[in-house]
């Protein structure tokens, strides 16, 4: 693990230069672990063979003069004969005792104390010239003694000196009245001067710097940044650091990859540590207090805040301050405020501290920041906790988790709250209303919290243990417990819970309603009949809900739940919503999760301009109510329906804005990525579509959102069906089509029932096939839904291609122009695609081949790649030119390889032949060695298995699908 030397190549050549150079004063200064002494001897090592003498200046109260130099001297030259010294020589000798028999004879005594030291700088002086030291080097020359600072003064004044001088020192740490600032502030005599001032490294330097240490080919920028964060680019510190991690296994080498378990713990090794508290030592004891308080503090704080924490007022505040600065720990952050000039060291000041000092500290920082405006709630929650002030702590975390909520985090307010109500002893009420707060924030979250729903499950069924919990707080709690459990998707324990929670609410109808809706939305196993029947419960409590507000959410609920089921009736309950007057900012906030639902089942139903309104209505009164938890599921939903209405021009960022955000609720999360999913599939991206699909399917499938499982599970079906695959598409859509006709769910069948009709009629199911299409009809005959009608026209020309009918064509010509006046253009070119293909069937191959050439141009034009290329390739194989043309102008990449370079030749590298190659991305095997040429070439490679190699060492290929 030996470190490369990192960000310092000008600083090493202009030192190195320097020392070629002779007679040269060399300055390098830098505070402690920037690594001047790691630069000072790779510039010796550079330099080559000459005699090099090094005094190194120990951190002594009373140095002994002129010791450090004398010590190097005896390294350099332990025997002393040979060297022809003068009589002069002979004042050494209190310097080199153990050279009394080499030495010339002592000098008579001089009166003058300054003669003297004079008389023993000039012997010292001809010793060094006599050794032949071409380079003296004092290290850590801020620590040097008077009497040697004064020989190189005169060193550096004499004009004839024939070596150079190198010095390393801290500039924070050179004592006040220091010779040491004369030496560094005047030009020596005769000598060239060489300055140099080592920064700290920056994000990319310390990544490098890790790297080496390492061995690795490649380290992450996020790594880089964390442990820059760490470190603030000090070299000593990443060293420790990576060190420390790699011996506690915090990373590990796997898979020919290191490996970042944690970095989140600040961890201070014991040579950063030393090094630290020893220049805190060395400071007064009211520079000390203020150190102290700063590091406890661990933010930056102003004067007065500094002051009243440290316990030291007036003069001897300011004198403390003061000195902090001087000696480069404390630093100014601007706005009057001081901070310690790099966190390990706070951190290494702040473990030094007695327990019973710390405790105190923090309860003085606790009572102050009590006073600010705003009160800085997340920091008062750690100094009231350091202060063993659980009562305080708890009642401001619970106040930080509040606001975390209203700010939309909801994993930082469950996880506060699950502290407060676990680590800490309540009353029975106080526990019911934390149970009541974790309830409804995992409830709204769902499954986004993962394992800390476990977590959550556990602390709420501790709860309901405890003895005299009134009936309405059990049963509300069961409710919330019972909701969480249906997000997670535990439906065997779901009733359990809830009807156990309905008989402790009879005097809470509200709740009782609400617990009953939470079962009338149709996810899980249950029939159709059991979610209507819950419907129909909540619907006899109505009456004796009590508030607006409460009314309005539950008939907010009710409309939704009747849309899923597909009843018209459901467009009356949300026009009756809508219609009320929302007069509070709860009632406005109902008003804009009630359109973001109106808006998604519009979207469902084909009812896309209605849609657009809706959205555009909810982001608005979203603004307007500060509602901003919402905002991402308006967004998710208004990404699905460009999806359909081929606006996909920046989809893709909108949706991964949705999708990456820790904001976003976890079903915005699922829609937004569902869209991204769509979008690599249509562009030609398959295996990150593919991967990302079955990840999407296999997570709602497990929760039971069987609306959510559609586009997966139409899209994976759709994608092998065009593969020519059979098997997977049949698996893969049978559970969701047969829940959605036991549910009666044929709302949700528009995506996914003409990817099951193809595959059941590939495979020659056509009872079954005649079973699905007549319920789906029967369903359709009395309600308005273009979106479901547009697909039952498709399944119905499906069934006719394959059972060779002579209207199939027209047919495809209808569902087309179904999926035009939604308008969803994306479905319509793929019903006109199968309409050219049964043309060319029935030997209508000219209307069919100008057909298709219109539907490969908008394909292309909409960006779904993948299928304008299936296109142009029919259009070839019938002898039909197709002309290339890039959206965004000519596409040069010079030396890099292209999009569809890095595509050929990643199917290369696993193994398919330039046949399969071409089968595959629907080009002519022609174009595919084309394509395999030019990687060649540009990879500087002779073979398919050199190319191979060669794409995966530049870390160009993408994993296999």
């Amino acid at each position: 693990m030996t470190p490369t030397l990192v960000g310092r190549h000008d600083a090493l050549a202009g030192v190195t230069l320097a020392l070629q150079s002779g007679r040269s004063l060399v300055l390098i200064e830098g505070e402690p672990g920037i690594g001047k002494s790691r630069l000072l001897h790779e510039a010796l090592e550079a330099v080559g063979d000459h005699s090099v003498l090094i005094a190194s200046c120990p951190p002594l109260r009373e140095p002994f003069p002129l010791g450090p130099v004398a010590q190097g001297v005896w390294r350099l030259r332990p025997v002393l004969s040979g060297l022809g010294l003068s009589p002069l020589a002979g004042a050494l000798r209190p310097l080199f005792p153990e050279w009394a028999g080499e030495l010339p004879p002592a000098l008579e005594a001089l009166e003058e104390p300054k003669e003297t030291r004079h008389r023993l700088l000039r012997a010292m002086t001809e010793l060094v010239e006599q050794l032949g030291v071409a380079t003296l080097v004092v290290e850590d020359a801020h620590w040097a003694d008077a009497a040697t600072l004064e020989w190189l003064l005169t060193l550096c004044a004499s004009g004839d000196l024939r070596m150079s001088i190198v010095l390393t020192y801290r500039p924070h740490d050179v004592p006040s009245g220091s010779l040491l600032r004369r030496l560094t502030s005047r030009r020596p005599v005769g000598m060239t001067l060489a300055r140099v001032e080592l920064q700290p490294l920056d994000v990319r330097q310390t990544g490098e710097l890790a790297r080496s240490m390492l061995g690795a080919d490649v380290l992450s920028e996020q790594f880089a940044l964390l442990l820059h964060q760490r470190t603030d680019g000090i070299p000593l510190a990443i060293e420790e650091m990576v060190r420390s991690m790699r011996e506690r296994g915090d990373i590990v080498h796997r898979d020919g990859a290191w490996i970042r378990r944690a970095l989140d713990e600040l961890y201070v090794s014991p040579t950063l540590r030393d090094s630290v508290l020893e220049r805190v030592d060395r400071l007064p004891a009211q520079a000390r207090r203020v150190l102290e308080a700063a590091a406890v503090l661990s933010e930056p704080a102003d004067v007065e805040l500094l002051q009243a924490v440290a316990g030291v007022q007036g003069e001897a505040a300011r004198r403390g301050i003061a000195r902090s600065l001087a000696a480069g720990l404390l630093r100014d952050v601007g706005g009057g405020r001081l901070a310690f000039r790099h966190v390990l060291d706070a951190e290494a000041v702040a473990d030094a501290i007695p327990a019973s000092e710390r405790w105190q500290l923090h309860r003085r920082a606790a009572e102050n920041l009590q006073n600010l405006d705003p009160r800085p709630v997340t920091r008062l929650m750690r100094h009231l906790r350091e202060a063993n002030d659980l009562s305080g702590w708890s009642a401001c975390s619970e106040q930080a988790a509040d606001l975390a909520w209203e700010s939309g985090d909801d994993h930082t307010a469950v996880s506060l709250l699950l502290k407060v109500l676990t680590e800490v002893e309540h009353p029975v009420e106080a526990q019911v209303r934390l149970a009541r707060k974790i309830g409804r924030f995992t409830a709204a979250g769902g499954a986004s919290f993962g394992t800390m729903a476990t977590t959550v499950t556990s602390a709420l069924r501790s709860v309901l243990a405890q003895a005299g919990l009134p009936a309405g707080d059990r049963g509300e709690i069961r409710l919330l417990l019972g909701r969480l459990l249906l997000q997670l998707g535990q439906f065997d324990v779901v009733y359990q819970e809830v009807e156990a929670a309905v008989p402790d609410l009879a005097a809470r109808p509200t709740l009782a309603a609400k617990a009953m809706l939470s079962l009338a939305v149709p996810r899980g196993p249950w029939p159709a009949s059991t979610h209507l029947a819950w419907l129909e419960r909540a619907n006899e409590l109505t009456s004796q809900v009590a508030t607006r507000a409460e009314s309005l959410d539950l008939s907010v609920d009710r409309a939704l739940i009747l849309l899923m089921f597909g009843e018209e009736a459901g467009w009356q309950a949300a026009r009756e919503v809508l219609r009320g007057d929302a007069r509070s900012v709860a009632e406005r906030r109902q008003i804009a999760r009630a359109l973001i639902n109106f808006g998604h089942m519009a979207i469902s139903w084909g009812q896309y301009e209605q849609a657009e309104h809706f959205l555009a209505d909810a982001v608005e009164k979203i603004h307007a109510t500060g509602y901003q938890r919402l905002l991402g599921l308006a967004r998710s939903t208004q990404a699905r329906l460009d999806w359909y209405i081929g606006a996909w021009s920046g989809l893709a960022d909108k949706a991964a804005a949705v999708a990456d955000s820790a904001t976003s609720l976890h079903e915005a999360r699922i829609e937004a990525s569902g869209v991204l999913a769509l979008l690599d599939l249509v562009e030609g991206r398959r295996g990150a579509a593919i991967r990302r699909l079955r990840d999407l399917l296999d997570e709602t499938g497990r929760r039971g959102m069987v609306d959510a499982m559609v586009v997966p599970a139409a899209a994976l079906g759709r994608s092998g069906l065009l593969d020519g695959a059979v098997d997977e598409p049949l698996d893969i859509t049978a559970e969701l089509v047969a829940t959605i006709a036991r549910k009666g769910l044929w709302l949700w069948a528009t995506d996914v029932l003409p990817v099951r009709v193809e595959v059941l009629a590939a495979a020659g199911a056509d009872a079954e096939v005649d079973t699905l299409l007549e319920q789906f009809a029967v369903w359709l005959s009395d309600r308005t839904a273009p979106a479901p009608a547009a697909a039952l026209a498709t399944c119905r020309a499906i069934v006719a291609e394959a059972r060779h009918h002579s209207d199939a064509a027209e047919l495809f010509a209808g569902a087309a122009a179904a999926w035009a006046a939604l308008p969803r253009p994306y479905d319509e070119l793929l019903a006109l695609e199968r309409r050219g293909r049964c043309l060319i069937a029935t030997d209508r191959q000219d209307e069919a081949l100008q057909l298709l050439s219109d539907i490969e141009r908008r394909l292309r034009e909409l960006s779904a790649k993948r299928d304008a290329d299936r296109v142009a390739r029919v259009l070839r194989e019938h002898g039909t030119e197709v002309v290339r043309t890039w959206r965004r102008g000519p596409q040069g990449y010079g030396d890099e390889l292209s999009p569809r370079e890095l595509e050929v030749a990643g199917l290369a590298a696993r193994g398919m032949t330039n046949r399969q190659i071409a089968d595959a991305l629907y080009i002519s095997h022609r174009t595919v060695g084309q394509h395999l040429s030019r990687a060649m070439r540009k990879l500087d490679v002779s073979s398919r298995t050199a190319l191979a190699v060669a794409a995966s060492r530049a870390g160009l290929l993408a994993e296999p699908e």
